[in-house]
């Protein structure tokens, strides 16, 4: 049976965690309010780019633009990663990596193989020890994300998809759904989805103006950082709400905890003073 000293450690260490993790819970909370203002200012743009450029990419020629041109599966594809700088999360990341693992080790069994970009440290220090090939890695992205990490991102994602050295590119990240909900969204970024018409049979002829080259040549790469952005805006709000999430779990285990080693000490100490009555008694009873 622990002594009553070491059962008032316990309870003094548990209630200075309790206050840490509460800490931790209230700025999450304040610095998701932020990112879900940010999220909510760039989501509809995003989605909405990227459904016009879907049905640009499937009513235009695929030679108008390299980013738009389809190539043959088989080569090397380039999976973009994105975790969290910080753990104390839950399975914000362990569920990222999850499905990037998975994702290797099905092209793996088609015989494809796959090389990585890697954005966020705990990401990064996990995948580079199992031995990929790592194209890019970046971190302290989340601390304040800006729209130039997203071109520079972007700008590496399109220069191994022009020169050949990927066939395609795909983001995988933790999409923000609620409060208490983050889902893992693996999409393809390069070449440009081709969408099909709503209605099949009524095509859409563009006309472009200026001419195709040039406006392809300066929305498409634009286009590529538009939605790279928005999964590093998903993630950072996602990583904040998990967080809360995590420590307000964690922020209420260490109350409980806290109340079952009062009761524990409270019980100890009774039991310690009942010894001591019956000590004396007997020792009275003795003389």
């Amino acid at each position: 049976m622990p002594s009553l000293i070491d059962l008032r450690r316990r309870v003094r260490a548990t209630k200075s965690t309790q206050q840490i993790t509460k800490a931790m819970k209230m700025v999450s909370s304040s610095k998701l309010r932020r990112a879900q203002e940010r999220m909510a200012h760039s989501r509809p743009f995003a989605i909405g780019m990227e459904r016009v450029f879907n049905s640009v990419a499937s009513r235009t020629d695929s030679s108008r633009h390299p980013l738009l041109a389809e190539r043959v599966a088989g080569d090397k594809t380039l999976l973009v990663i994105i975790t969290a700088d910080r753990g104390l999360c839950g399975s914000f990341n362990a569920n990222v990596i999850k499905a990037a693992t998975h994702f290797v080790l099905e092209h793996k069994f088609k015989r494809e193989e796959v090389a990585l970009a890697l954005v966020g440290r705990k990401g990064r220090d996990l995948l580079i020890r199992r031995g990929f090939d790592v194209r890019y890695e970046e971190t302290g992205l989340f601390q304040n994300v800006k729209w130039s990490s997203a071109q520079k991102i972007a700008q590496t994602c399109i220069t191994e998809f022009t020169t050949g050295d990927v066939t395609h590119v795909y983001l995988v990240y933790n999409q923000f759904k609620s409060m208490i909900a983050q889902q893992v969204v693996v999409e393809q970024l390069l070449p440009i989805p081709r969408k099909a018409p709503e209605t099949p049979g009524e095509a859409i002829d563009y006309l472009f103006e200026p001419d195709p080259e040039q406006l392809l040549n300066s929305l498409l790469p634009f286009h590529v950082a538009v939605q790279i952005m928005r999964a590093l805006v998903e993630s950072s709000a996602a990583e904040h709400a998990a967080r809360m999430t995590a420590m307000e779990n964690a922020t209420r285990n260490a109350s409980e905890m806290v109340d079952q080693l009062t009761l524990y000490m409270n019980k100890v100490r009774q039991a310690a003073i009942t010894r001591e009555i019956i000590e004396v008694v007997s020792g009275a009873q003795s003389v």
